[in-house]
């Protein structure tokens, strides 16, 4: 075996950072990837892994110690060398951060060697986009904007992916009409009865579409605008530099015309994203839809099961409850919403009880057959010795047990570009694949898989290039160092949490101070008539000096908690405690003053609640 040295890899702009965390000693057996050392700097803590696994022979730094790109952190007594940059993980507060799905396997995956290619393109750029969602356009759309000859090469007719033409805005414009609609229904207690709804259900797909042509529209226009080249196709990789785009038609997007085009590019940015995983014992019948076809709206189904209790099937389920559906929702997990604290789904699901006939938890689906009734579905428990619900049959069944990446349709291996097992695609914190003028973002790189996080990742991406070819020193040393990222159950209400949950806390053993703040004592959620909802923030109350007292995370759920959950998200980035919070004036009454109220309760001063008792 031989002796090599793990060292820091490119953490961005940051000249220095500092030593906060050993988490290996001498003679540790490690595993490629595993974190070695948390380093902080003035903007985010973030662990640096192991490129290698082997013995640790002798650590090369201790706390306080500064560390830059390139310092040696340990010898390793290790069989094999890497195979592809590994991006530090972030870490919300001084929490670890979970590796994400991304890296799990990026070790142990082969870099292929490109393949030559020998004929002539017909197209050439300087950045070639691969993928027209919410990541790549931006992407796109930012180097432009800093001078760049830009290609984006989307399958559909229109800009936007997943999110825009058939997942997060159809949605929202979906579930803006549920909210109304069950707002209306609670007006009668307050004296005002606008009658029973009349649904006029061609008439509201037929918004639902208005609002997605209004912002393909608009992105085709400033695409324009930008003088950012569009070519419509599947496109491939059939070489380190160069990509096959088989031209596509329809509004699916997969009928190929047969004609081809070939690009030239300098630098590349995958932005492929991802799809929904199709359970394959489900029937091909147009009663099993997954996330694109429940948004179809094709019809209200009297009895509609969900297949997983993640967000977007539970805003599905919210949409169709509303139109006159009874739900049914399968989970294998012991709870809906997983990743949010149990307290804030707790008050989710006692708001939103009357809409289901079954939560069955702990169980998983594990046939289905289609019948004339309906599509007959079987369970089991998904622990032994468990129960399982006997077979039901329902109207309409629902897809909603993730998506996977589409790492392995883009030809990548022909690039050099390593794509692990999953079809995640490995990226360092530039968002650099293995193949240092290739670059990934969104859900291609891993979770979250969310639109935000890749809109990010795609100024990130673009920014490194053009400072790259430009030889711009500042913009080259773009990197995506974000601490935490947000995330939004657009369902009513809302759910939203951001950081370090209190569920994670206890599990990592972080020793947290919370602040509580309940929506019954807010003139406004009064006044509206929800004051069902609760703002909770954590602060690190542990005894090491590091971090002491600032923000680590915080949740809500209530009406438009998704609209608040970026002022916490930005207390986070900035290092906030809760005298800086608690003291920031919010206007009165409004539901964003809930978290400053938060802060003065964890920091004793809140005289909107109750005096604590001593």
């Amino acid at each position: 075996m031989a002796i090599i040295e793990i060292k820091v890899p490119d953490i961005g702009d940051f000249a220095e950072v500092t030593v906060i965390e050993l988490m290996v000693k001498p003679g540790d057996t490690i595993k490629p990837e595993q974190s070695l050392i948390t380093v902080e700097s003035d903007k985010a803590s973030m662990e640096i892994p192991a490129s290698a696994g082997g013995v640790v022979k002798e650590l090369k730094v201790k706390l306080g110690d500064k560390v830059k790109e390139g310092s040696v952190v340990l010898l390793l007594e290790a069989a094999g060398a890497t195979t592809a940059p590994v991006r530090p993980e972030p870490v919300e507060g001084p929490a670890k951060a979970s590796t994400s799905s991304a890296r799990t396997d990026v070790a142990t995956t082969p870099a292929p060697t490109a393949a030559s290619f020998a004929g002539t393109a017909d197209l050439d750029c300087d950045v070639l986009v691969l993928g027209g969602g919410p990541g790549g356009y931006s992407a796109a759309f930012r180097a432009a904007d800093l001078g760049l000859k830009v290609m984006l090469v989307e399958r559909y007719a229109t800009l936007g992916g997943v999110c825009l033409n058939v997942g997060c805005i159809p949605s929202k414009a979906l579930l803006h009409v549920a909210s109304v609609m069950d707002e209306v229904s609670h007006m009668s207690a307050l004296g005002v009865d606008f009658g029973k709804p009349v649904l006029d259900i061609d008439k509201l797909r037929g918004h639902k579409e208005k609002v997605i042509s209004k912002f393909t529209t608009g992105l085709s226009g400033m695409a324009k605008m930008r003088k950012v080249g569009i070519v419509r196709g599947v496109g491939q990789f059939v070489g380190a530099n160069h990509m096959q785009v088989e031209e596509t038609t329809g509004a699916k997007g997969q009928e190929k015309t047969g004609k081809t085009h070939t690009i030239a590019f300098k630098r590349a940015i995958i932005a492929a994203g991802s799809q929904a995983v199709r359970l394959p014992f489900m029937p091909d019948d147009p009663r099993v839809v997954d996330s694109t076809g429940a948004l179809e709206l094709k019809e209200v189904p009297k009895r509609m099961l969900i297949l997983g209790g993640g967000i977007i099937g539970l805003e599905m389920g919210t949409v169709y409850s509303t139109l006159g559906s009874r739900l049914d929702v399968v989970e294998m997990m012991d709870g809906l919403m997983q990743g949010a604290d149990r307290d804030l789904v707790k008050i989710w699901q006692k708001m939103n009880a009357p809409r289901f006939d079954n939560i069955m938890l702990k169980t998983k689906t594990v046939g289905a057959k289609a019948t004339p009734a309906g599509i007959e579905v079987t369970f089991a428990a998904a622990e032994e010795g468990g129960t399982a619900p006997a077979p039901q049959t329902y109207d309409l069944v629902l897809q909603a047990v993730g998506r996977t990446p589409n790492g392995k349709k883009l030809g990548a291996e022909k690039a050099g570009v390593a794509v692990t097992d999953r079809g995640f695609i490995n990226v360092d914190i530039q968002m650099r694949t293995n193949v240092p003028h290739i670059f990934a973002i969104g859900d291609i790189v891993g979770q979250p898989m969310l639109a935000h996080k890749a809109v990010h990742e795609g100024h990130v991406a673009a920014e490194v290039i053009a400072g790259e070819l430009q030889g711009n020193k500042e913009l080259a040393a773009a990197a995506f160092n974000a601490r935490v990222i947000p995330s939004v159950a657009y369902t009513d209400p809302e759910v939203a949490w951001v950081g370090l949950t209190e569920d994670q806390a206890k599990a990592q053993g972080i020793k947290v101070k919370k602040g509580l703040f309940p929506w019954t004592a807010s003139a406004r959620a009064l006044a509206n008539g929800r004051d069902e909802g609760v703002t909770k923030l954590l602060f690190d109350d542990s005894p090491e000096a590091h971090g002491h007292g600032k923000i680590l995370g915080g949740g809500m759920v209530g009406t438009h908690a998704g609209d608040m959950i970026g002022e916490i998200a930005l207390a986070i980035e900035m290092g906030a405690d809760a005298v800086d919070i608690g003291k920031t004036i919010h206007p009165h009454p409004t539901l964003g003053e809930t978290i400053g109220l938060a802060a003065e309760v964890a920091h004793g001063s809140c005289t909107d609640m109750p005096p604590v008792r001593k």
